[in-house]
């Protein structure tokens, strides 16, 4: 292959990066190559997908990512956190400005699409199917794929030849399969849109839901989001026990019955939920984010926002060590962004996944977590944490405190637990 600081004509040759997947991750990372001018290419399976998704987007995502209120549909500044034993603890954001965005994906992942390809990226429609492999570090990679802008249903069969590949495409990767990335667990989500009448709709209007205890989730939460018009009631669990799935969401419709009075079901989705990152991130000249990458929280099953943020770290990483698309990054290269990655969140995810173990393990410990929702020090800390996506630590007397709450409410979980 030339070497990318030659010139072809009268145009320097710069370097080709091909995304796979255009969610946030991708987009993302699509929007920063193109920004420094790298070429790149965006590929979408499915230009209208709406991803089964709670949808909930912290505070500093807006302004991080420049997102137009427009594409928020509820701004919720009120939580309700429902017990096994329907203990309700309210939780109120104090200040005015603050709220968690609640979108719907098929709008969200448009937006950052969109924009991606107004900026330079090459939108292509199109499903990957496989990978040539390079036996050096400057050959290209070529991505088979089928092109479903031409050729009608089946599409046409076409290839194209990149120096980088970053995927984007999801928990169940092709990217992540190409390069041998291994497996990680996985959680199932299932959710089902329901929209309310008028008046029932009108209680959900800046209030979101979750609930806890075996018969909702055996090892995570419940929920009732609400959205444009409509709320996205859904649950999740563990893939060994995806086979109570349905079970579960019948549990959630069950707590939530009086308030989902005369709905209809509108849209019934289900989706993998990845559970740890995968073993390998980066293998060669190919890197994961997102969902692909395994991102996505214990505990809280955030993942918007991470993808979001690891796509254009990875692409931030591209244009830093290619000079600006005119050397072709190495294997080594690409892993600066893992280290990145790993310094800057993965305290967070292994604070979240002691969180889940420690309070999502019976119905005991999930009275004393709900009791512990109380708490407005909890409270304070949970929030400036997800909406700032930063952890001030609290003084020596106020940890104390928390710390006394947490026990109590362990031993007190075990009384209360039905």
């Amino acid at each position: 292959m030339l070497s990318v600081n030659v010139k072809i004509g009268s145009r320097p040759l710069t370097l080709r990066v091909a995304v796979v997947g255009s969610g946030p991750a991708g987009s993302s990372a699509a929007e920063t190559l193109a920004k420094a001018g790298i070429e790149t290419y965006l590929f979408e399976r499915k230009l209208d997908n709406a991803k089964p998704c709670g949808g909930a987007i912290p505070l500093c995502m807006v302004s991080e990512f420049d997102l137009p209120q427009d594409i928020i549909d509820r701004q919720v500044r009120k939580m309700k956190m429902i017990s096994p034993s329907n203990r309700e603890v309210d939780i109120n954001l104090v200040k005015q400005e603050e709220y968690i965005g609640m979108c719907r994906r098929e709008v969200l992942d448009g937006y950052l699409r969109n924009r991606a390809a107004k900026l330079g990226a090459n939108l292509i429609n199109a499903t990957v199917h496989k990978l040539d492999i390079p036996t050096n570090n400057t050959d290209p990679y070529t991505i088979h794929y089928v092109d479903h802008t031409e050729g009608g249903a089946q599409g046409i069969a076409k290839t194209l030849k990149v120096d980088l590949i970053i995927g984007a495409d999801g928990a169940n990767s092709r990217i992540a399969k190409e390069i041998d990335a291994g497996d990680y667990n996985y959680a199932i989500a299932f959710q089902e849109r329901i929209r309310l009448p008028q008046e029932q709709m009108a209680y959900y209007n800046d209030l979101a839901e979750m609930y806890v205890g075996d018969d909702v989730s055996t090892d995570f939460y419940a929920w009732v989001f609400p959205k444009y018009d409509h709320v996205a009631v859904g649950t999740g669990t563990m893939q060994v026990n995806k086979a109570s799935i349905k079970q579960l969401q019948a549990g959630i419709r069950a707590r939530a019955a009086r308030k989902l009075v005369g709905g209809q079901i509108i849209k019934v989705e289900a989706h993998p939920i990845p559970e740890h990152p995968r073993p390998r991130r980066v293998v060669g000249r190919v890197a994961l984010v997102g969902d692909a990458a395994g991102y996505v929280t214990k505990s809280s099953g955030e993942g918007i926002y991470f993808a979001a943020k690891s796509g254009r770290m990875c692409a931030e990483t591209i244009v830093e060590m290619s000079n600006g698309g005119t050397r072709i990054p190495s294997e080594a290269d690409l892993k600066v962004y893992l280290k990145r990655w790993d310094k800057k969140y993965g305290l967070t995810y292994k604070v979240l996944d002691l969180l889940q173990t420690v309070f999502y393990r019976s119905d005991a410990t999930r009275e004393a977590f709900v009791e512990m929702c109380a708490d407005l020090d909890v409270q304070r800390l949970t929030f400036d944490s997800y909406l700032y996506k930063t952890v001030v630590p609290a003084n020596p007397i106020t940890q104390l405190k928390i710390t006394a709450k947490t026990i109590g409410s362990l031993i007190r979980g075990n009384a209360l637990a039905p």
